[in-house]
């Protein structure tokens, strides 16, 4: 995994964790790479790492397992597709919409052309 700095380096932890999630490499209950092999593959300090499960245990994406680990909670993947829906309206189609009203794109002509390329 690379860094960039778009982002805290434990938010692209979180991000990239939670869009395992998503794709269905991490499954409910599957147990999630320890913090310190976490932050020994990627060369990373242990505390960012640390910081990224804690933030992921708050949002109800992974929870603990005391002097096991960390797993994958088994509602997580419903839990972000519905979190991810909702964002994707608010930050994507919202915008999208008013920007082709602002340059004179009617609503039928926009979902006209959403239908076209979901057919590709």
């Amino acid at each position: 995994m690379v860094f960039d700095d778009r982002s805290p380096i434990y938010r692209q932890i979180a991000d990239r964790i939670e869009d395992e999630v998503l794709s269905g490499l991490l499954a409910g209950d599957e147990q999630v790479m320890s913090t310190n092999k976490y932050a020994a593959f990627h060369r990373i300090n242990p505390a960012t790492v640390n910081k990224a499960f804690q933030q992921l245990v708050d949002d109800g994406i992974l929870y603990k397992r005391r002097g096991i680990g960390m797993f994958v909670s088994p509602q997580a993947r419903e839990e972000l597709r519905e979190r991810r829906r909702k964002s994707f309206f608010t930050d994507v189609v919202e915008p999208m919409v008013a920007q082709a009203k602002a340059i004179g794109i009617d609503l039928p002509e926009l979902v006209a052309r959403i239908d076209e390329l979901g057919k590709r």
